[in-house]
């Protein structure tokens, strides 16, 4: 199954996010609990951790990009050679788990 990492509504009031650093490139596995990217916003640094395995795919935002809450950072599947969308439409959101700093 292809899952896609969406920028996270982590604190409220806010509607942008800058991506400070990913924990991993294409073809990275993450087990659950594993840190996959830190965010940051004009307030706190936000970390975000995978809520389930997956392989990351695919890299929509790089560091020092500021992007709107909702939209796509990242791609992920559960094997490495399951087709990705060719759109960068939404596709199923990965879970994730946040916690501010």
């Amino acid at each position: 199954m292809i899952y896609q990492l969406s920028v996270p509504a982590a604190v409220p009031g806010v509607e942008e996010i800058r991506i400070l650093e990913w924990h991993g490139e294409p073809g990275t596995i993450f087990e659950t609990g594993d840190l996959i990217v830190e965010l940051e916003t004009h307030k706190a640094v936000v970390e975000v951790r995978a809520g389930q395995p997956g392989i990351l795919r695919e890299i929509d935002a790089q560091p020092g990009d500021w992007l709107g809450v909702g939209l796509r950072l990242a791609v992920f599947s559960d094997t490495a050679d399951e087709a990705l969308p060719e759109s960068k439409a939404p596709a199923t959101d990965i879970l994730v788990d946040f916690s501010v700093i």
